[in-house]
């Protein structure tokens, strides 16, 4: 199990901040399935949340169920960040994250993300000012970073103990670097560097900060292997969990060295689906929803269709991923779930799918 500060964990597992994915409707559902430790927001503007936009708000819902929960900010400003950290905690945050990793321009040309990997003074201050408004409230500071800017000039592992002398609890590594965005594999040798770094540090200093491993982690086997290879205390988990809500359950499973539980039936997938769908009415509003299952079934199909054809290749949901995408209403959404379960609407291969499978012909 991980602590962050005061707060104990009851898994080492971690929904990651995957901006435009993590609401409240998906983060339930990862719960539901078991084995998550702790889920974070999206990425918030505290800007946004300070003049109670909608988007912010709506991107910040949480409710009891959702705990322990993180809001995730990005900025560069340090009042305002100390400013939203304060809002986070009245609007129930158990934890409170600094975005230091993202790499999308929008978000870095406003000092924020992995644009403060450049200015390490700044990120240093923008710290200590939450610490300043969060310590008194029993609530700990964490951030989320990458390697560095540039592939060659790693920051994280000097960086990394810097933060934690201003009064980070706990820091995640992505294991790649801005230059990279998402190309090419996570660099576990990367991440180990900056545990060593900050076990190094902490030992020095008599106490203990854990770090987190992210990136590349699609099946229980990889949340293992970030483990035993970085020394990491604790594994978050992005894009892989959009397919899969029940990655955490059996990555939980594997670290453990238990037997991995079954894979959910078609049948439970689509009730998964049913699940997140009303969520998003219930939590936001039906075009809302319609707007987001359509987006989404490109993820959760991955895990549909996986019945074999007579040449031993999966059959596969094109026409469902189709059907939802022209659909109109919920209603016709549920009524194209509901053919998928009865047998129809199978088969088109995805184009990755054919070339793996003309690879292995």
């Amino acid at each position: 199990m991980l602590r962050i500060g005061p707060v104990q964990l009851k898994t080492n597992l971690l929904l990651a901040p995957i901006a435009g994915y993590c609401d409240l409707a998906f983060r339930t559902i990862c719960r539901e399935q078991g084995g998550l430790g702790l889920a974070s927001t999206d990425l918030l503007s505290p800007q946004g949340l300070l003049r109670g936009t909608a988007t912010s708000l709506d991107l910040a819902q949480t409710n009891d169920f959702d705990k322990p929960i993180c809001m995730q900010l990005y900025g560069g400003d340090p009042a305002i960040m100390a400013e939203g950290a304060l809002w986070a905690v009245k609007h129930g945050a158990t934890v409170v994250d600094i975005n230091m990793g993202c790499p999308v321009d929008k978000v870095t040309k406003k000092d924020g993300g992995s644009r403060l990997l450049c200015i390490p003074d700044t990120a240093e201050e923008i710290v200590r000012a939450c610490v300043r408004v969060l310590e008194p409230l029993g609530v700990p500071l964490t951030c989320k970073m990458r390697l560095g800017w540039f592939d060659d000039q790693p920051v994280a592992s000097w960086l990394a103990p810097r933060l934690i002398d201003a009064g980070v609890c706990a820091v995640t590594i992505h294991g790649r670097t801005t230059q990279q965005k998402f190309q090419g594999e996570v660099n576990h040798d990367g991440i180990a560097r900056v545990v060593e770094a900050v076990g190094n540090h902490c030992k020095a200093a008599g106490h203990t900060v854990p770090v987190i491993g992210n990136g590349d982690v699609r099946q229980p086997q990889d949340a293992v292997n970030m483990l035993r290879r970085t020394g990491c205390a604790g594994v978050m988990i992005g894009r892989g969990a959009l397919s899969t809500p029940w990655l955490f359950r059996d990555s939980w499973a594997a670290i453990n060295n238990q037997p991995i539980p079954a894979e959910p039936t078609t049948a439970e997938k689509l009730d998964i689906i049913r699940r997140y769908f009303a969520l998003m009415i219930q939590t936001r509003d039906e075009h809302y929803a319609m707007f987001q299952i359509r987006r989404r079934m490109s993820w959760f199909g991955k895990r549909l269709g996986q019945e074999l054809d007579p040449r031993g290749r999966p059959v596969g949901c094109k026409p469902l991923k189709e059907a939802v995408r022209v659909a109109k209403s919920p209603a016709e959404v549920l009524d194209r779930l509901a053919e998928f379960e009865a047998g129809g609407l199978r088969g088109g291969m995805e184009v990755g799918e054919i070339e793996h499978d003309a690879a292995a012909r």
